[in-house]
């Protein structure tokens, strides 16, 4: 859950488009902004506030005051009511301050009769005074805001620093307006500026250590090409340590696709050598053409720059860590995807918190989304190169925090307290963000000591979030405890599931318990009809109890057929010799049919032994294996008939006489298919055989639907191989026909 974060909004009068915050107080922040040139109603104005808001073209300098027993407040110190024939404020940037007043440059448009003419004072500077005593009366929460008494502005000058258009429509305006932090006393202080809507982009390096900024303290000019603009420049100063002399800076600029950088020393007369720092290649041949576009940079120390990137068809964004070696070749030292919900960046901004030579440096970077969201993210980086435990932390999103887009952000400087013996009052940071919808919204962010106070460590700083995991660890970590907390779940389930019985043994876990324990565990599943589900050992036994039984009753069965079969024979034998004591011709013959008989009962007594063999067997392998069903015995006699048959007929010779037929007809107690051989002695006679190509249309339909329905014959197997054979009549006399057949 986002740690919640005190915040003050005021509506003004007009859009605003630019912000900055006093460096050596951060409860004064200068806002400025307008309506336009011609716009009625809506003036231009620069203000300073405190403690509750007013404000048109203006520059607005605020107060804001933080006290714990009320709710924090923004008032208006000190105005500057700007022309309404000029256009209106669209950057700026405060140069110093003192405890009376500030000094701050903004870019502001000459009218649109001066662009035509070919002139246009971009650069304006100004000084605003403080109300006096603005310390006392902020610590007493008085409302400043309500006095008489009025700060006194000046305008210290103006100035066209940029290369005059030649386009037809002079569009140029000043886009950005940077300085160089304010601390580099003897080495002065360097500003930047770029154009916006220009046709061929430029940015113009001058020394921000006047009383205005004139022509001849323009120190270069760096012409970037037709169609190319800068989107962002930020400069940093470079201190002894970095062999460099003083008034020496490191500057960077980013354009849509590429971070150019290069060193300047003031006074050098000397034109500047942007280097190539990093760039997005262009796509592959046969993917789109978007490429993410750079919107933002900010230098973190001179080997370091934290830069700003939009994804193409606003698709989110990402913050990049460019680490620069002493030429100012870059390489990506880390990278922070922005919230989901930040489908495109609209502006950064950065403060430093207390610097550890020792532990890692904390600085805190905000990002304002396209849907007026704020995002605060902690950076963790040390002071020097190489720069590998660099560290994203997402700190809270703010969400709606402006009806309409932002247009800026400021973060007031930190400036430590003095160490002292007893405990220092609570630190803050405040961010400030304005928008095209005449808003502004000041959130106050609480620092904490790190380490704790209760550590009491001679070397504590403060912090926006503790010094710890990055996100991507805390992520990996989430994700590794996660699936060791699955992987421990199903493992207990499974143990739990073998002990009651539900699972087959893979982990042994009924060994585990005492036979006490486990019959205590081991319940039954029972169902919602009060059914209990026997385990799985359960079950099989009984499957092999249910085949063995099954096994013993065939085989029963089959002794019980043999010794009834070998009975029959015995009886057969016996009349054969009655028989023979008749006549001596009755008796030859009553031996022959005597033998004939004995030795078709042998071979239908062998043939039923296998048979009967076979089946048990066949039986036993069913039960245990859960086959299928058994197919009709006299299905299986009647379809091995006939194919002997077919193959028969098929070994014969063309047109040659066959010796014996096969007949197909119904039982007449049964109702089953039956089929036999018989030798031709009368082919053809007898009523209703027939042969398959005799029989007509109907009958042939007849006995396929007949055959098929017994499982003898297929469709696919064609009505080749039923051509020879005979079938008996459909009425069901088929035994009678056959018997008149045969003679």
């Amino acid at each position: 859950m986002s740690p919640a974060v005190a915040s003050a909004k005021l509506t003004l009068s007009y859009p605003l488009y630019a912000s900055d915050f006093d460096p050596q107080n951060n409860n004064f922040l200068l806002v400025g902004g307008g309506g336009g040139e011609g716009r009625t109603g809506v003036g231009n104005k620069i203000v300073i506030f405190a403690d509750q808001l007013f404000v048109g073209h203006r520059l607005t300098l605020y107060q804001t005051l933080i006290n714990s027993s009320r709710k924090q407040t923004i008032s208006e110190v000190v105005d500057i009511d700007l022309s309404r024939d000029e256009d209106s404020v669209t950057s700026l940037a405060i140069a110093s301050s003192t405890a009376s007043s500030v000094t701050a440059f903004a870019g502001i448009n000459s009218s649109q009769n001066d662009l035509n003419a070919g002139k246009n004072d971009h650069l304006r500077s100004f000084r605003l005074e403080y109300p006096p005593q603005k310390r006392a009366n902020a610590e007493e929460g008085r409302d400043l805001g309500a006095q008489a008494y009025k700060g006194q502005t000046a305008a210290l000058g103006r100035a066209s620093l940029f290369t005059p258009s030649t386009a037809a429509k002079k569009e140029t305006y000043q886009r950005v307006t940077r300085l160089s932090r304010p601390c580099n006393i003897n080495g002065g202080q360097l500003g930047a500026i770029a154009t916006g809507l220009a046709p061929e982009g430029e940015i113009v390096l001058f020394d921000a250590k006047t009383n205005g900024p004139m022509g001849p303290w323009v120190e270069a000019r760096l012409p970037l090409g037709q169609g190319v603009e800068a989107a962002d420049v930020d400069i940093i100063g470079l201190d002894d340590n970095e062999g460099s002399p003083p008034g020496t800076f490191a500057v960077a600029y980013c354009t849509d696709y590429e971070v150019h950088a290069f060193r300047m020393t003031l006074k050098q007369n000397a034109t500047p050598e942007p280097r190539f720092s990093y760039g997005e290649p262009h796509p592959d041949v046969f993917a789109g053409k978007a490429r993410p576009k750079f919107r933002s940079l900010r230098f973190i120390t001179p080997h370091l720059l934290l830069l700003l990137q939009n994804r193409p068809n606003r698709q989110g964004a990402d913050l990049l860590l460019l680490e620069l070696s002493s030429s100012f070749q870059g390489k990506v030292a880390g990278r922070k995807s922005l919230h989901r919900g930040i489908n495109a960046a609209t502006a950064l901004s950065i403060t430093h918190l207390t610097s550890s030579p020792s532990e890692l440096n904390q600085l805190v970077a905000a990002v304002a989304g396209q849907d007026s969201s704020i995002e605060a993210i902690t950076i963790e980086y040390p002071s020097s190169p190489p720069f590998r435990s660099l560290k994203f932390k997402s700190h809270t999103l703010l969400r709606s925090v402006h009806p309409q887009q932002i247009t800026s952000l400021s973060f007031s400087t930190f400036s430590p307290p003095v160490a002292t013996e007893s405990s220092a009052p609570p630190q803050y940071i405040k961010l400030a963000s304005t928008s095209i919808a005449s808003t502004i919204v000041v959130h106050t962010f609480p620092l904490s000591p790190f380490p704790p106070p209760s550590q009491k460590s001679a070397k504590q700083r403060y912090v926006l979030t503790p010094p710890g995991r990055s996100d991507a660890a805390t992520m990996g970590l989430s994700i590794l405890f996660s699936a060791l907390a699955i992987a421990l779940g199903a493992f207990f389930l499974q143990a739990f599931s073998e002990i009651r019985g539900g699972s087959p043994d893979y982990l042994g876990a009924k060994g585990w318990l005492s036979q006490r324990v486990h019959d205590y565990i081991a319940i039954p599943y029972i169902l919602e009809n009060g059914t209990s589900i026997a385990p799985a050992t359960t079950a099989i036994s009984t499957l092999s109890e249910s085949a063995s039984l099954s096994a013993s009753s065939i085989a029963d069965h089959v002794t019980n057929t043999l010794s009834h079969l070998t009975s029959s024979a015995s009886d057969t034998a016996t009349a054969a010799k009655e028989i023979l004591y008749d006549t001596a011709e009755e008796a030859k013959a009553a031996v022959s049919s005597a033998l004939d008989a004995a030795s078709s009962a042998a071979s239908e007594l062998n043939a039923a032994s296998e048979a009967y063999s076979a089946t048990a067997s066949s039986s036993v392998s069913s039960l245990s294996s859960a086959a299928a069903p058994r197919a009709s015995t006299a299905s299986h006699h009647v379809r091995d008939l006939l194919s002997r048959h077919y193959n028969y007929r098929q070994q014969q010779p063309p047109d040659s006489d066959v010796n014996h037929h096969m007949v197909i007809h119904d039982d007449e107690e049964s109702g089953k298919l039956k089929a036999r051989f018989h030798r031709p002695g009368a082919e053809g006679s007898g009523a209703g055989v027939k042969k398959f190509e005799e029989l007509s249309k109907k009958e042939k339909e007849i006995w396929k639907q007949r055959l098929r329905e017994a499982g003898v014959w297929a469709v696919d197997e064609g009505e080749a191989v039923l051509k020879g054979v005979f079938f008996g009549s459909v009425a069901g006399a088929v035994g009678a026909a056959v018997r008149g057949a045969m003679g």
